[in-house]
């Protein structure tokens, strides 16, 4: 009987060792190419209250930019 249990043992050793998983890891042949199409737009708005363009008013006028009158 102990004969049997050696012999099980013996086939199930040599049953899982052949079953090693491999793993390959291979570099591709051809570069990885991503195309993307995108489109950006953006538009900054600013706002201010009467007091802050009446204060920064003669700034803006000595730089040389457009003076719109003060409201």
């Amino acid at each position: 009987m102990k004969t049997g249990y050696r012999l099980a043992g013996l086939l199930l050793a040599l049953g899982t060792g052949a079953c090693v998983p491999r793993i390959e890891l291979a570099m591709p042949s051809e570069p990885i190419t991503i195309n993307m199409n995108v489109k950006i737009e953006h538009a900054i708005t600013i706002e201010a209250d009467k007091q802050s363009v009446a204060l920064l008013q003669p700034t803006l006028c000595q730089a040389g930019r457009q003076c719109p009158p003060a409201k």
